[in-house]
């Protein structure tokens, strides 16, 4: 049986290098929020039919994209792990499901509250909220596996299968309101709105390039975030590896 290398020594030039990519995409990722929220409150027009409430979308769907980016980065270091079997897939797995939830939520959270004013309910079990909840406890599930299982290799095999099964539900909710005519989830992208639908955006060209900016600079931030936790799981298993060998007590 290949055994994982959770207490192999993590070369100093890897840290480094990612150290210095954590510093690189934190400072742009300061200079791209500031420019997207001083376009989306400032550049951006109000929505013909929500007014100046809508501002929230320009964070809300670069957000729940995050979310996305965050699992699929689960998904393919799961497979490499089982490709490889080394800690730092491993250590990239869990970093994207914890930095996916994280920005999941927010999307979840910026939703519910442009939901309020434009469909005065905070939440409502249509297709796209229903299958963000099944995603949402299925991350949490593999959180709480990997914390039930000492064996470091028995936990990193364990979560990278659920990892890569539980990535079937961002598809599905990404589908749902194509799929699904009984949803009060417009669609933006790629098709059309179902009847029911409720809160339909009009974007006007600004709008887009609101969009856009905010799309990149949400994504960076996650990229700093995802950096920043594969560094702490890197320093977490140098430390173990340092105890087991008795250099520091």
């Amino acid at each position: 049986m290949v055994q994982v290398q959770q207490s192999a020594k993590i070369p100093g030039a890897a840290f480094e290098k990612w150290r210095t990519w954590q510093t690189r995409l934190g400072w742009l990722s300061v200079v791209l929020v500031v420019i997207g929220l001083g376009m989306a409150f400032f550049y951006a027009p109000p929505e013909a039919t929500m007014g100046d409430v809508y501002r929230l979308f320009f964070f809300h769907m670069p957000a729940a994209i995050a979310g996305f980016a965050g699992f699929f980065v689960t998904f393919v270091a799961s497979i490499a792990y089982l490709v490889e079997r080394t800690a730092e897939r491993d250590m990239w797995a869990v970093a994207g499901a914890e930095t996916g939830i994280v920005f999941s939520l927010a999307g979840i959270l910026g939703g519910m509250f442009w939901a309020r004013p434009v469909w005065n309910v905070w939440w409502t079990w249509d297709a796209r909220l229903t299958s963000v909840t099944i995603m949402m406890l299925t991350y949490i599930a593999y959180m709480m596996l990997r914390q039930a299982i000492d064996d470091p290799e028995r936990r990193a095999r364990f979560a990278a299968v659920m990892g890569i099964v539980a990535f079937v539900n961002v598809p599905l909710v990404w589908l749902s309101t194509r799929w699904i005519d009984r949803t009060i989830h417009p669609v933006l992208f790629g098709g059309e709105s179902s009847e029911t639908a409720q809160g339909d955006l009009a974007l006007t060209p600004s709008m887009e390039i609101t969009l856009m900016v905010c799309m990149v600079a949400v994504l960076v931030l996650f990229a700093y975030f995802l950096v920043r936790r594969v560094r702490l799981e890197m320093a977490r298993a140098e430390l173990s590896r340092l105890r087991e060998g008795g250099e520091i007590s």
